[in-house]
């Protein structure tokens, strides 16, 4: 069983911007990683599951809902707590990160956003004990990058609203209790719903053979007639806004996260590189391994400055969704190259996994498709700055 060594790398001393609560959060979670995330993530990944156990530590740690007030069972931290939670998380493993992150920003987000305190009070408590777990129905068959064009509708039947359609590629919905899922109504308006497991006509059936985030769980949503009580209507989400308000709030939380990925890549090559020898010395000695080395930490001090700014103007309520997308795509993009540059000093050794490499280059690549592809992304920063839309 290969020993967690990780030491975070800090070139621009950026834990001097932070708070001594900001630490504590941060060195709370690494540790908890290292103990229990680390010695067993290789394992789970080659056998292509979701190690479940690992759900109730989440929740000891605060890693569901932590921006969450505490009345409704958060910690009641701010953002940036939130960021450092996923960036330790993500360096552990993708799947895990995606597994909290889902939970806190695609689940317990919208209930506290756009929920009635009736719901916040049956649901928040429970998710962030991690005793209910959820999972977040946006994308369809037929629509990934125009969530607008969704098929899922749901008509008023007097007592009950009567679901009907599908959802692919959900996080978390083998296993989930609850998902929030966002259909269209007889008007064309799209609205959230709290559907329950357990409901008739849900099922939620698992998607196997994936090479990426082997850890997650990922399924569908299969809704054939499913009458969901009026009550699990999320009163104040209305239009696309509702669920692109949650995106926002998940991506913030994956700009962090790339950002350990990055982070663990680049502490695994640098170790190596000053332990291999070969021609007699150190292959940390030769000038093209000194080349990756100091472009890998030049981008990861970059993202670390982006993050920390982006997470500053959360708490203040000044951060754009915009804003947001330019992180989440230079963060993700960085880390994916970090890796693959990490995996050419290890040689072969690279891709075993007695090394953490090939698994976060595999789980990369879902992070930078999912929740905003790279190029919708850079497409959004091209309208926000030119005023002119591009994928419409």
């Amino acid at each position: 069983m290969a020993q967690d060594l990780f030491q975070h790398p800090d070139y621009y001393q950026v834990d001097d911007l932070l708070t001594d609560e900001h630490k504590l959060v941060r060195d709370a979670t690494r540790e908890w990683v290292k103990r229990e995330v680390s010695p067993i993530i290789e394992e789970y990944a080659q056998k292509a599951e979701f190690p479940k156990h690992l759900i109730k530590g989440l929740g000891e740690i605060g890693a569901f809902g932590p921006f969450i007030p505490e009345e409704y069972g958060g910690a009641g931290l701010d953002y940036i707590s939130y960021g450092l939670i996923m960036q330790e998380l993500e360096r552990g493993d993708s799947g895990i990160r995606s597994t909290a992150s889902v939970q806190s920003s695609l689940v317990m987000f919208p209930i506290w956003k756009f929920g009635s305190e009736e719901q916040k009070q049956k649901y928040l408590p429970k998710l962030a004990t991690g005793e209910l777990m959820g999972a977040f129905g946006l994308t369809e068959p037929n629509h990934g990058s125009n969530p607008g064009g969704m098929e899922t509708k749901f008509v008023d039947k007097g007592d009950y609203y009567l679901l009907n359609g599908a959802k692919m590629w959900i996080s978390n919905a083998p296993f989930a209790d609850i998902a929030i899922v966002w259909a269209k109504n007889e008007d064309g308006r799209i609205k959230g719903l709290i559907v329950e497991r357990g409901m008739e006509g849900f099922s939620t059936p698992e998607t196997h053979n994936k090479w990426s985030l082997r850890t997650s769980a990922t399924g569908e949503l299969i809704f054939q007639d499913v009458k969901v009580p009026k009550e699990n209507l999320l009163p104040e989400a209305d239009g696309l806004r509702g669920p692109l308000t949650c995106l926002d709030s998940a991506r913030y939380g994956i700009a962090w996260g790339a950002l350990g990925a990055a982070m663990d890549a680049y502490d695994t090559a640098l170790r190596y590189a000053k332990e291999r020898i070969q021609f007699g010395k150190p292959i940390a000695s030769f000038q093209l391994q000194q080349k990756k080395l100091a472009e890998m930490i030049t981008e990861i001090t970059k993202a670390q400055l982006l993050v920390w700014r982006l997470g500053n103007l959360r708490n203040e309520g000044k951060d754009t969704a915009a804003q947001i997308s330019m992180a989440k795509r230079n963060n993700v993009e960085i880390a994916l190259k970090i890796v693959r540059e990490a995996r050419q000093v290890l040689g072969a050794m690279g891709i075993t996994g007695e090394y953490p490499l090939m698994r976060h280059m595999m789980n990369l690549e879902s992070v930078i498709t999912y929740e905003g592809t790279h190029d919708i992304h850079l497409l959004i920063t091209g309208y926000d700055i030119t005023g002119i839309q591009a994928f419409k």
